[in-house]
């Protein structure tokens, strides 16, 4: 069995939408955050190393080069010939429309791009972006709206130094779905302060919005980063593996089938990573998750399906 047999997977998704299998390439734009940028806020998020998932650090090459070099090695892996233009480190429509029509026009131009899928943040896509992103969408572009959210506990979000709140995701998902864009909210399980229930109390608030996809990721700790300090002092203890395991295959069990997966865990580069070294082992990771929901006998959507069938059984008792 697969992970695919219990999960709504991108990698699906995809095969069933075009046919072909379709990968993202990461790209790094030259974007910056404005928790960097004394905008909103100096360094960023505590857990902020953005080399944990830049592909070219901050001296990126063009854009054009990144996804020729992208589809050399989608092409040797999969062979697969269609890919989106991931738009990943940083705050990637934190620019004026006109410089964000550029780089986004530049990689949509290149042979095989079929759409894009553009990381940002919340407070990061005012009515002029998302006009911008729905012009692409109605023109017949794949194209994915990816919100870092992480947590909706503004408490959380404070003592991470996100510098938005959970309104702010609120506000810019309703604007982002009201023009037909699809969104995928990225969520963090393991955040300082945060249990088992603030993780389902978040992906409850998120799926009640609405959302068409999701990535969850464990918190690891990466060099150069405030969270390292903390974990250094003792004063924050990472996810276990099987702690996070079990908890990732919970939210899938509450996430209703046609959400799409994006991602069920994330990793680190190996020299980078401080902890928990199990976050370098993606494919364990995936196959405990897989292993996990097999031994359940269950998938997406079957904590859904029970509550369902609860209140029915419930009426017809009553």
């Amino acid at each position: 069995m697969a992970l695919s047999d219990y999960v709504t997977t991108f990698g699906q998704a995809m095969l069933r939408r075009y046919g072909e299998r379709v990968h993202k390439i990461a790209l790094d734009a030259g974007f910056t955050c404005p928790n960097r940028d004394d905008s909103k806020g100096r360094g960023g998020c505590s857990f902020c190393n953005n080399v944990s998932f830049s592909p070219n650090g901050r001296q990126p090459s063009p854009v054009v080069t990144q996804i020729e070099a992208g589809r050399a090695v989608v092409a040797r892996r999969t062979g697969a010939q269609y890919v989106l233009a991931y738009f990943q480190a940083y705050t990637n429509t934190y620019d004026s429309v006109d410089a964000l029509r550029a780089r986004y026009d530049e990689a949509l131009a290149q042979p095989g791009v079929i759409g894009m899928a553009v990381g940002t943040r919340p407070d990061c896509v005012p009515a002029d972006v998302l006009d911008l992103l729905q012009g692409y969408h109605e023109s017949g572009v794949e194209v994915w709206l990816e919100l870092g959210l992480q947590s909706s506990f503004d408490a959380t979000l404070r003592r991470v130094n996100r510098g938005h709140n959970y309104a702010e995701y609120r506000t810019a998902v309703r604007a982002a779905r009201s023009r037909g864009l699809s969104v995928c909210t990225h969520l963090i399980l393991g955040l300082p302060g945060e249990e088992a229930t603030h993780f389902r109390t978040t992906l409850a608030r998120v799926l009640d919005l609405g959302v068409d996809g999701l990535k969850l990721h464990p918190l690891h700790v990466v060099k150069g980063t405030q969270l390292a300090n903390e974990w250094r002092h003792g004063t924050y203890r990472p996810l276990a593996e099987q702690e996070y395991i079990e908890l990732a295959a919970d939210l899938i069990e509450m996430t209703p089938e046609e959400v799409i997966y994006h991602r069920v865990t994330g990793t680190a580069a190996s020299n980078i990573l401080l902890a928990p070294a199990w976050c370098g082992h993606k494919w364990r990771v995936l196959n405990g998750i897989e292993a996990a929901l097999r031994r359940r006998g269950t998938m997406q959507g079957a904590a859904l399906r029970r509550r369902l069938s609860g209140h029915v059984a419930e009426g017809l008792v009553s």
